[in-house]
């Protein structure tokens, strides 16, 4: 198990943002590979410990793919009806 993304920048917490869009627009950008990370045609589990509208992961999904990793899988621990 490896962290391999840095949170660059303070962004609102999620779940007070507001609606999907709100949420997309508060966390793009927020993450970045850590300069000692190489996912380069590997498979990552991207792990959260809840999921709302997605953004969070979709965001990390994006920069880990934007790396090279080959497959990005998502889990989460629980899904809010928010």
């Amino acid at each position: 198990l490896t962290q391999t993304l840095h949170k660059q920048r303070n962004t609102q917490p999620q779940s007070g943002t507001g609606d999907a869009a709100k949420r997309r627009a508060n966390i793009t950008g927020a993450y970045r590979m850590k300069r000692s990370a190489d996912v380069t045609g590997k498979r990552v589990l991207l792990i959260d410990d809840i999921v709302t509208t997605g953004a969070t992961l979709s965001e990390c999904a994006r920069v880990l793919g934007k790396a090279g990793a080959e497959q990005v899988v998502c889990a989460t621990v629980a899904r809010s009806a928010d």
